[in-house]
């Protein structure tokens, strides 16, 4: 039998290097390849391990003869193709919880130098200075703290937090009020943690949603003298409007590890060299520790893909044999559309989620689908990585009760997917279908019936059911060069309501969002982003 060989194209720590060759595999560690070199290297390879240093391009995968998994040693996989991969039938994987401690430690360490002026305090001692009333600081006990996505790193730094006596806010669209309180802290709107915090922290993930998320209208929003950590991902914060608002006193001071721009260092930011900023290079994950740890879980998952164990943390497929997994692909694919396209709808916290499966689906593995529904749900607003693998746990974190009914007996359609998302103030259904036992449909969106491809970028319209109001939307898109490709309509005839549901050859800006807002007719436009 042929060695089965694994390439580690980035330093791994001695400790998972160890664990893969423990279980027989042919190590082999080479550095700093460029893509040219990686791409003639690949082949004959069975798994590639990396970290942040090494890209997996399209033009690698494609090179690729043999390879069958691909791990990073890290959270993110912002440096993995994975849409190339999947094509191709690799399993990429990664470690989402190794250096939670790590990065929740380094961004609490960020705060506590923020508010005792540490950093600045240091380099004027080493100026030969001696200004103690330069550097006064703030207690941080007793203040009010907000913290903007309650994941793994979130909530570790709430526990650090809660044991300095502070008052937290959290701004987390799926975190239920009772989770919130078994957790001591206060869920609460952004625009409430905004007004209230004296300190603002940021664990979320950079998506369209969250990109400026602290723009110019955000900091108007807050109290004098607000202070702000982000230790997440650079171009959540506008940094420009950051550096008015510390020059103005808005904001007392910031202490960032992440930063708008791609250059190391950041030499165009407009904050790193504000003294109000303290700043480091994307320190996050950077202890012994967790280096350690990413390495073995990395090592772990990654042997026990190419040893037939199962996949752990797979980002891509979930743990299923093929067959079963072919059988049960379609509908998992429909699933994670329907439970992302809700979760973009949806402004309040969610209580509990019913998938109702109806027809020949309830004869497969609905467990599978359902943590795709789920991964849809989570992904667009969490900071972790979320796959099949944690995603129902991820679910359970955050007090969200999920359950799952089967009925074999067939309707209008020979098979459903229905579920009910429940906020405990409003309940809100969606209902899918397969057409030709593929594609994937969405035939209900609440008491609205309508025939939408679940694809790509759309726009979901709620307006009153009166003439004109369709060519007024394809009016003002039209205007903008943006082309309707696909259009359904449902209308509710005792109420005087409809729903329109339009995909788009490109997304729709911001600004011409609010203006379809304010035509008449139009109650309300939400964009929804999903996978092509």
């Amino acid at each position: 039998m042929a060695a089965i060989k694994v390439l580690i194209s980035d330093p791994l720590a001695k400790e998972g290097v160890d664990i893969l060759r423990e279980n027989n595999l042919k190590v082999d560690e080479v550095f700093k390849l460029s893509e040219s070199e990686l791409v003639k290297k690949i082949k004959g390879y069975d798994a590639l391990i990396v970290r942040s240093g090494t890209t997996v391009t399209k033009k690698i995968i494609d090179a690729s003869n043999k390879l069958k998994v691909i791990g990073r040693a890290g959270v993110g996989l912002d440096n993995v193709d994975v849409q190339a991969a999947s094509k191709k039938g690799i399993v990429v994987m990664n470690a989402p919880a190794g250096n939670t401690i790590s990065t929740a430690e380094h961004a609490f360490s960020l705060m506590m130098s923020l508010s005792r002026n540490i950093p600045q305090a240091n380099q004027s001692i080493k100026q030969g200075k001696w200004d103690r009333k330069k550097f006064m600081g703030v207690e941080l006990y007793g203040k009010v703290l907000g913290i903007i996505g309650m994941g793994r790193i979130g909530a570790e730094f709430a526990k650090r937090a809660l044991s300095f006596g502070m008052k937290i806010l959290v701004f987390d669209p799926f975190l239920s009020e009772e989770k919130a309180k078994s957790l001591n802290v206060e869920s609460a709107s952004l625009d409430t943690l905004l007004g209230g915090a004296d300190f603002i922290t940021i664990h979320t993930p950079l998506t369209d949603e969250t990109k400026h998320l602290i723009d110019e209208k955000a900091f108007k929003k807050m109290k004098k003298g607000v202070r702000i950590i982000n230790a997440a991902r650079g171009g959540i914060i506008d940094e420009a409007a950051l550096a008015k608002n510390l020059r103005s006193g808005k904001v007392k001071g910031a202490a960032l590890d992440v930063f708008e721009t791609k250059a190391k260092p950041p030499v165009d930011s407009p904050v790193v060299n504000m003294d109000e900023v303290v700043t480091t290079p994307h320190l996050g994950a950077s202890t012994a520790e967790a280096q350690v740890n990413v390495a073995m879980d990395i090592a772990r998952s990654v042997s026990d893909a190419l040893l037939g164990k199962g996949f752990r943390s797979a980002a891509n497929i979930p743990a299923m044999e093929e067959e079963a997994l072919q059988m049960a692909q379609p509908y998992v694919n429909l699933a994670e559309r329907l439970g992302s396209m809700q979760t973009q709808l949806i402004d309040k916290p969610i209580k509990s989620i019913t998938v109702n499966y109806v027809g020949e689906v309830a004869n497969t593995d609905v467990g599978i689908i359902t943590r795709a529904l789920l991964k849809g749900v989570f992904n667009p607003i969490l900071e972790e990585e979320v796959n099949y693998v944690n995603s129902l746990l991820i679910a359970k974190e955050r007090g969200i009760k999920v359950s799952e009914k089967k009925t074999t007996n067939i309707t209008d359609f020979a098979n459903l997917i229905t579920v009910e998302f429940d906020t405990g103030k409003k309940k809100h259904f969606i209902m899918g279908t397969l057409f030709s036992n593929k594609e994937p449909r969405i035939i209900k969106m609440d008491k609205f019936y309508v025939e939408a491809i679940p694809h790509g970028d759309m726009l979901v319209v709620s307006n009153d059911d009166v003439p004109g109001v369709v060519g007024k939307i394809g009016t003002v898109l039209g205007r903008q060069g943006i082309n309707i490709a696909e259009m359904s309509f449902g209308r509710d005839k005792k109420t005087g309501q409809a729903i329109s549901l339009l995909n788009v050859d490109s997304a729709i800006p911001k600004e011409l969002i609010k203006k379809l807002k304010q035509s008449k007719d139009i109650n309300d436009v939400k964009q929804v982003r999903l996978a092509e």
